[in-house]
């Protein structure tokens, strides 16, 4: 007699707990976003709203896992329900990860825009990050709508944003051959492009999630790096 109740109870627990993961991800987009304008225009107040703005992307973190945590506690999913709720949970934590590298790029504005701009790398570095964000919103639509051929593309995509961070790593080390002057600019602008890379990483992993929520198994193919900088010698 009860189960209709259980079950209805817990589907509106864990649409409560999606609607908070849809807000965090629509803060860290916003944040990604702002982070590389602020960058690009050398808007230090802007820089300064991202940072001060990722307590809201940490305080969601910290709200969701207690509420994944009391369903499990009070609902006794079943195993694929369980799944579910656990998926909410890594999901979370790549987004408040991601937070924190748009956070770090905002501190590094600060420090950039008191000095010369190196070529057009903030240009290329906003378009980089702007490939990041759409990756970040398309893997939270198919997570919303359980879409694992979506989620499969944006595993294949990080292989692009790992490229546009190669050929920015070489050309800083290019700029900074060419003019001593520039290095310390390029070492800020490089970190930055790190961050950004990294970022994908964190969106990646949520679109495996996606995948595993929705088939019950982990992406066949290893995932695609294309990150030649970072290669053992």
């Amino acid at each position: 007699m009860n189960e209709p109740h259980i079950a209805s109870a817990f589907d509106r627990d864990l649409e409560a707990i999606q609607a908070q993961i849809m807000k965090m991800g629509g803060l860290v987009e916003a944040a990604i976003r702002d982070s590389a304008r602020s960058l690009e225009t050398r808007d230090e107040e802007l820089a300064d709203a991202v940072r001060s703005g990722d307590s809201a992307i940490d305080a969601l973190e910290e709200l969701i896992n207690e509420e994944a945590a009391r369903v499990i506690a009070l609902r006794a999913p079943t195993a694929v329900d369980l799944r579910l709720v656990l998926s909410v949970i890594k999901i979370s934590a790549n987004l408040e990860r991601i937070g924190d590298y748009a956070k770090n790029m905002a501190k590094r504005t600060t420090v950039l825009a008191q000095m010369n701009p190196v070529d057009d790398s903030t240009s290329a570095l906003r378009r980089m990050a702007r490939e990041v964000e759409l990756m970040l919103k398309d893997a939270l639509d198919a997570y919303i709508q359980r879409d694992a051929e979506l989620a499969t593309d944006i595993i294949g995509r990080d292989r692009e944003v790992d490229q546009m961070y190669n050929a920015l790593f070489r050309e800083f080390l290019t700029f900074m051959m060419e003019d001593p002057r520039n290095i310390t600019a390029c070492m800020h602008l490089h970190f930055i492009a790190k961050n950004i890379e990294r970022m994908g990483d964190h969106v990646t992993s949520i679109a495996e999630q996606v995948v595993y929520l929705v088939t019950g198994d982990h992406p066949e193919d290893a995932r695609p790096k294309a990150d030649t900088t970072s290669v053992a010698q």
